[in-house]
């Protein structure tokens, strides 16, 4: 497996623990619609909230940091698709909506042909809330 690839899918899965952990619960995970994909999409029913997370991770953050690479062409697809998520499922039109980006950034290049735990290399994990908003006010993180 591409080590792009194979690390895109760690923090992913770090990403669904990180929401779990804070009470929230997954309803899909890399929904897509014709704008666009979203990595994760979860709800915290007594807050009576629904977020959809961006999860981006780098290596070598010399190259930039991760939530660099959510721009605002990015943060668009992301609403359209949103748009389209509450669109096909009524019983969320009463929540609050927030747009979360989760990211992770390790402080060396990981080798091409990844053969170890990427969760024991050192990297920095940041979770920002209300990234940018769905009335389309994007803000560039």
């Amino acid at each position: 497996m591409a080590r792009s690839k194979q690390l895109g899918q760690w923090a992913e899965a770090e990403a669904v623990k990180l929401i779990k952990d804070a009470g929230y619960t997954m309803i899909q995970q890399n929904y897509h619609s014709r704008f666009g994909e979203i990595d994760v999409i979860a709800v915290h029913e007594e807050k009576q909230e629904l977020i959809f997370v961006e999860v981006k991770a780098r290596s070598a953050t010399q190259w930039g940091h991760a939530y660099e690479v959510v721009t605002a062409s990015k943060q668009i697809k992301i609403y359209k698709t949103a748009l389209k998520f509450i669109e096909q499922h009524p019983q969320f039109h009463h929540h609050y909506y927030r747009f979360d980006v989760i990211c992770f950034d390790f402080y060396k290049e990981i080798a091409k042909n990844l053969h170890q735990d990427i969760s024991n290399l050192a990297y920095d994990q940041q979770w920002i809330e209300n990234a940018f908003t769905l009335n389309a006010d994007l803000i560039n993180l």
